[in-house]
């Protein structure tokens, strides 16, 4: 990245403070700035740019923050390049959702009005909406485009913007490349067209989106149960669910999808239900972190629940809590509960005779083995992505398209999971129906989730992953996340720990068929790998690790071996 100078940023500051086209509230924002020399340089050192996630950035005044202008540009860009290639027969349309973060609902409003100022039909839901949701409603409303107000787990100071192709899945690096093309081209906020909203409600070009939608999705994601049957026959009315939405989207269709399937022993916490876009009763909004889970685990204590689940802000990651052998809850990381889905689903249609000769199960490349394992004993085929679940379902498309292989389910560490094909984007409503499902399943058994992961890991192998982070905000943090994947590189270890490194991947100069990406992955003799890569979405470096053992104790001791390593070098760095 080009070092900016301080008058290209000055310049950029001071245009802002005197552009006609910028309210007041915003330019006493940032003259509340002079002389925060380091401050305005964040600001303004770049635009925001498009991620594994598309547009996202703490919240404020500047081009470097999303705000209702970089929102109104980005959606201005989005409108020139669907306008391009739109034929004579199909003019372009455009589905908008927003989760519950602070401005959401403004955002998805601008950016509607800014399609409208297009002459572009929009599609917006009159409230908050998961993310799933907003793919599902593109492909079934044959629409051109979506848009998603969120920044999923992010915390509260955070928002984004997520753009879709016509087949519901996020733009991939291609589509995405062109977009941003489209919006360096406006020269200014004076080239971004928008109408008010009741000029666009009375043209036709601003629709809503209600009930009627909300039940095609739910109807949808409830066929894509295994064992409704079973649950609706009596073991609905014990076996008890815990579930917390995490103050998002996540609250209605989750409980509702739960219903219709037969679960009617399921207890939301109170305290998480509605939404808020503070994030009050967490530090972070995360189903990854156990720490979201504490008023959960409470109420599941004293309700002796057979789960937890919990969904983030806009219902696209779903985390599980099971009880361990000594009765105590435990938070799954999202390998082992993709791998107890694999199994589930995998198994039950191979139980019906449903299970496709040409499956596939795709994952991405830092994903853990285990559920890959999993699927090929079932003989399904494996494929891996790179990160972001747009190649997944960049993939699916193209299985659609092609019908080499029939999709069974899709997943990525990061909580993100995927059955049927009524979507291009994870979705945390059917991951919370299949994990309850599957739960209550071996509960009709005698077994516990635990139990089968532990059986998956005596046939499989002692399968475990660990993630490492090190946050590196503004422009210093980019150039220094820039030398750390240098410094690796050009540098690469001949060996970890004592164990020799056997091969490196490096994902820069593309491996197995994939777009070129700056990551690297280290693959060890013993079977271990770690792997660094830049966040797309956040101001991180992540660094992944994965281990397989003869026993828990035994990989255990190895990832923490593998980790202290592998991290003292990462520092070093930083």
């Amino acid at each position: 990245m080009t070092t900016p100078t301080n008058d290209t940023v000055i310049a950029k500051y001071e245009a802002w403070l005197n552009d006609p086209l910028i309210d007041t509230a915003t330019k006493e924002e940032l003259r509340g700035l002079e002389g925060q020399e380091k401050e305005i340089t964040d600001r303004f050192y770049r635009d925001l740019e498009f991620g594994t996630g598309g547009l996202r950035g703490v919240m404020g005044a500047g081009t470097n923050r999303l705000n209702a202008y970089t929102v109104g540009k980005a959606t201005q860009g989005l409108a020139n390049w669907l306008l391009a290639g739109a034929s004579a027969e199909a003019a372009p349309s455009v589905v908008i959702a927003h989760d519950s973060r602070n401005y959401s609902p403004e955002f998805a409003l601008d950016a509607a009005l800014v399609l409208a100022g297009n002459g572009i039909v929009t599609y917006l839901f009159s409230a908050l909406r998961p993310t799933p949701q907003l793919s599902y409603a593109v492909r079934e409303l044959k629409a051109s485009s979506g848009i998603v107000i969120t920044a999923s787990h992010n915390p509260p100071e955070y928002n984004g913007y997520k753009a879709y192709g016509s087949d519901g899945c996020q733009l991939i690096p291609e589509e995405a490349e062109q977009v941003i093309s489209a919006i360096s081209q406006i020269a200014g906020f004076d080239e971004v067209k928008r109408v008010s909203r009741e000029e666009a409600e009375a043209k036709g070009l601003l629709r809503w989106l209600g009930e009627e939608a909300d039940q095609q999705y739910i109807d949808t994601v409830v066929a894509q149960s295994l064992n409704a049957d079973l649950i609706k026959g009596g073991i609905g009315e014990k076996f008890s669910v815990v579930f917390t939405p995490l103050h998002g989207t996540g609250n209605m269709p989750v409980r509702e999808v739960l219903k219709k399937v037969g679960f009617n022993n399921v207890h939301i916490v109170p305290e998480q239900e509605q939404p808020d876009g503070y994030f009050s009763t967490v530090k972070s909004p995360n189903p990854e972190e156990r720490e979201a889970f504490t008023l959960a685990i409470k109420l599941a204590q004293e309700v002796d629940a057979d789960i937890i689940i919990g969904t983030d802000p806009d219902a696209d990651r779903m985390g599980a809590v099971v009880k361990n052998n000594e009765g105590e809850y435990v938070v799954l990381t999202g390998n082992q509960s993709g791998a107890l889905m694999v199994h589930y689903v995998l198994s039950q249609l191979k139980e019906r005779g449903q299970l496709p000769a040409n499956g596939v199960v795709v994952k991405t490349i830092v994903t853990s083995e285990l559920g890959a394992e999993i699927a090929r004993s079932y003989g399904a085929a494996v494929e891996n992505t790179l990160t972001g679940f747009k190649y997944i379902g960049e993939k699916m498309t193209r299985y659609e398209q092609t019908g080499e292989r029939s999709f069974l389910f899709g997943y990525e560490e990061s909580y993100g999971y995927l059955t049927g094909t009524y979507a291009r984007d994870k979705d945390a409503i059917v991951a919370a129906l299949l994990i309850s499902e599957a739960a209550a399943y071996y509960s009709s058994q005698g077994k516990t989730l635990y139990d089968v992961l532990l059986e998956l890991y005596a046939k499989f192998g002692f399968y475990l992953e660990g993630l490492e982070s090190r946050t590196l905000k503004g422009f210093d943090g980019v150039q220094k996340i820039g030398a750390i994947m240098d410094d690796w590189r050009q540098n690469p270890p001949a060996e970890i720990r004592g164990v020799k490194v056997e091969r490196v991947l490096d994902y820069g100069k593309g491996q197995d068929g994939l777009r070129p990406e700056n990551v690297l992955k280290y693959l060890l003799e013993d079977g271990s790998w770690f792997c660094l890569r830049p966040s797309g979405t956040e101001p991180k470096i992540k660094v992944y690790f994965a281990v397989k053992g003869e026993s828990n104790d035994s990989a255990s001791a190895a990832l923490q071996t593998l980790k202290t390593a592998v991290m003292e070098r990462v520092d070093r760095n930083e």
